[in-house]
This record gives structure tokens, sequence and C-alpha cells, in this order.
């Protein structure tokens, strides 16, 4: 599903590499946390999944393709295929809930008919049915992370990718924002979670990868954050 050969990232070449000679697959379905401190390369490894940025050298696969291959025509749908979930939120304040997550399927020219249908089913999945006609300034922190999942997931992308999803979040609904990211991988959803959260990750018991300066330093089966004080 996902797959880094070799695969090294230099923004600069008077400053250190932020990714260096990685290499990792992730296989269809695996609910992964990629872990490590601030400027271990966790950014950079989402930045090349989106096509923001190419590898210096290597190359990165998603479900078999080499995505630098891909045209500027071509990323767009790309991405259509990867959910995100960001830490920042990044709802529209001016829409509901109910079109904060409609507008997903809106821009790719969906038909009104299975929005209607679809929006209410995300909503339920996320537990904010009752929160559909609620603007974001109305939303606790917990309930907007929600939303933006919805909003990820709308377009049944295979590839949910969580950047901090729990970082601003206190720990009993960050559980609950985890619980829902399983649920969702459940359904067969690939989803790998960034994050420096280590009680999070040591308590989900799910496969870590570690960066350490770049380095991809762990790959641990049993789910434990080996940098976990």
């Amino acid at each position: 599903m996902i797959e880094f050969i070799n695969v090294t990232k230099t923004y600069d070449k008077n400053e250190k590499d932020a990714l260096k000679n990685v290499n990792l697959f992730i296989d269809k379905g695996e609910f992964v946390f990629l872990v490590g401190r601030s400027g271990a390369g966790k950014s950079t490894f989402i930045k090349l999944l989106l096509r923001e940025i190419d590898a210096s050298t290597g190359t990165v696969k998603i479900k078999g393709h080499d995505i630098s291959k891909l045209s500027k025509k071509e990323i767009p749908y790309l991405r259509r295929k990867l959910g995100v979930v960001f830490q920042d939120f990044r709802l529209l304040e001016n829409k509901s809930v109910y079109e904060n997550v409609a507008y997903a399927m809106e821009i790719i020219g969906r038909p009104e008919r299975k929005i209607r249908k679809k929006v209410p089913l995300a909503l339920e999945m996320v537990g904010l049915s009752h929160r559909a006609n609620h603007y974001p300034n109305e939303l606790s922190g917990g309930e907007q992370q929600r939303v933006v999942i919805a909003r990820a997931i709308i377009n049944n992308p295979s590839i949910l990718i969580c950047d901090e999803p729990t970082g601003n979040l206190d720990p009993v609904t960050s559980r609950d924002i985890m619980r829902i990211l399983e649920e969702i991988n459940k359904h067969g959803t690939t989803v790998v979670v960034v994050t420096h959260d280590s009680e999070m990750v040591n308590i989900m018991k799910k496969r870590v990868l570690t960066l350490e300066n770049g380095y991809l330093t762990s790959d641990d089966v049993k789910g434990r954050y080996r940098n976990a004080k």
C-alpha cells in the first residue's frame, strides 16, 4: 500500500538530510503509528506521500505506483485517494458541520443525491449526527476533530493519514478519537497516525515506526514507543 525504497530527502545542500535512506512497507488495512521527536522527519514523510515534495533519491510508492512519475494533472487524483486529518482542523468557519463534510464531495463533482446519502453516514460514524447544523465555533476541540475525520473519510480513501490528530486534545477526548480511527481501520482503510504522544501509542498497541534524525530506527509490531519515558 505504502512503500519507501531507499528514500532520502535533502532540502538544502548545507543542511542535514530530513530523511536518510528510509525503507518501509505498510500493507493494506494496517494501522501504523509514525513517531519521533520534533525534527525527526515526520512532516517530510507526510509531504512525500501527498506529493507536496519529491524525494531527493529513492522511490515512494502508493498501491505499487511510483508517485514521482505522476504529472501535475495527476497529483490531485492521487490526493483524492488519501484522507488527511490535520491537528489544526482547517474547517470552513462559515459552513455548518454538514456543509464542511459535504464540501469534500462537492469539489470533486459528486452528485447531490450521493452527498445527501453519504454525509449523514459519515457523521453517524464519528458520533456527530446531532451536531450537523452547528458551526465550528460552536463545537469543542474534540468535536471539530471528529468533523475533520468525517470530511477525510467521506470519499472512501484507501489510506487515512492523521497528523498529530490528538495534539490539542485532553486525554479522554484523545482516546475517543483513537477509537474512531480504529473503527475506520476495521472497515479496511489503512491508517497512518503521525504523533509524538507516547502514552497514546503505548495504549493502542499497534505497529510503531520510529524516526530519529531522519533515520528509521525502529519498526515495532508490538506497539511500543521506544522513546517513551
